[in-house]
């Protein structure tokens, strides 16, 4: 190639026909290395990709998408509360699908009125995405995905519905639970997640029945928003009432608001009350007491309804790493204890 012939020489942007002279192959066998074709030889993809990095070329993906009649785009439907799970869960799926050739377009959700579920799945359809992926969806949103049969493949990530992307959040409450009457403990009390999040359905179905199965009565749930200033309020409240020793919260945050109302009233944790959350949040391991709690593979989950997506619409890669099988492990700290005598 001469000086003349090089993109920076000129001024201009390399193109697909630039790689292809660099790597001395077709501009149509640039293109199929741009979109993960399966039939090439690997040291010919090498080459390209070579080519690729050495000229700093960055595909038009409005002209690959004309070309190929494909937009190469994954829509996410998040929920209306940005949870850590939710966030990292998106970020392994933005990661996986960048991987694997495309892009991400996230719709949150106002609210979980059915109209505004069926206008922001709308939203997404509009924007010609080849899949939809929705997030810790409300438990409005699962029927109506169901009731739209969308012309393209849905992988939902909850723990229940039609996902192969689940995590069995009653079994990990009920190992929170069980370690809570392993220690002594009898009256526990369950701080629970938002009324509309099957996670926290199901998280509060697992408290109940590990309660049932030790023949020990339940206390009545209290209905959290996720968020600690909710878990500090319901504890000021609830210390002034209950007769408890141990209270299992929906998630990381709300214990971590309860802690704080213990400390607020002059007790401490776990020497007058222990705490056990949800989630294992990366401030959990650092809070005073460090909190016991639920461990999830986030990222795991999200790579994986990335995978199962990609092999319903035939581009099955595996490279894309599973979400370990013991997603959900209890992880025991300092919050936790027997109760005082």
């Amino acid at each position: 190639m001469s000086d003349t012939d090089i993109p920076e020489a000129t001024g201009r942007a390399p193109s697909i026909r630039d790689v292809a002279r660099v790597a001395g192959v077709s501009y149509q066998t640039v293109s199929r290395v741009i979109n993960n074709s399966s039939q090439l030889r690997p040291e010919t993809a090498a080459k390209v990709r070579s080519a690729i990095a050495e000229l700093k070329f960055v595909p038009n993906q409005a002209a690959r998408a004309l070309a190929t009649s494909r937009s190469r785009l994954i829509g996410v439907l998040g929920p209306r509360v940005t949870t850590h799970g939710v966030a990292s869960m998106v970020q392994a799926v933005e990661s996986a699908a960048r991987a694997a050739g495309y892009r991400l377009t996230v719709t949150n959700l106002a609210t979980s009125d059915p109209d505004d579920v069926r206008a922001s799945i709308d939203h997404l359809m509009q924007q010609s995405i080849e899949g939809l992926i929705a997030v810790a969806p409300q438990t409005r949103v699962i029927p109506i995905l169901e009731e739209l049969q969308l012309p393209v493949p849905v992988q939902t990530v909850t723990s229940t519905g039609v996902s192969t992307s689940h995590n069995d959040q009653a079994a990990g409450a009920r190992a929170a639970v069980r370690h809570l009457i392993e220690l002594g403990h009898t009256r526990i009390l369950h701080i629970a997640g938002p009324r509309d999040w099957v996670e926290a359905d199901h998280r509060m179905r697992g408290y109940l029945a590990e309660m049932d199965a030790s023949d020990l009565p339940p206390r009545p749930p209290i209905l959290g928003d996720w968020t600690a200033q909710f878990g500090y309020e319901a504890g000021r409240e609830l210390l002034r009432t209950e007769d408890v020793t141990a209270v299992f919260a929906g998630n990381d945050h709300m214990a971590l608001g309860f802690m704080h109302a213990v400390r607020a009233i002059g007790r401490s944790v776990p020497e007058d009350i222990s705490v056990v959350g949800f989630d294992d949040v990366p401030e959990s391991a650092h809070l005073w007491p460090p909190l016991t709690t639920v461990r999830q593979d986030f990222v795991g989950i999200g790579t994986r309804a990335v995978a199962d997506l990609l092999t319903t619409l035939g581009e099955f890669r595996g490279d894309v790493p599973a979400a370990e099988p013991d997603h959900l492990r209890l992880i025991v700290r300092s919050s936790t204890a027997p109760p005082s005598r």
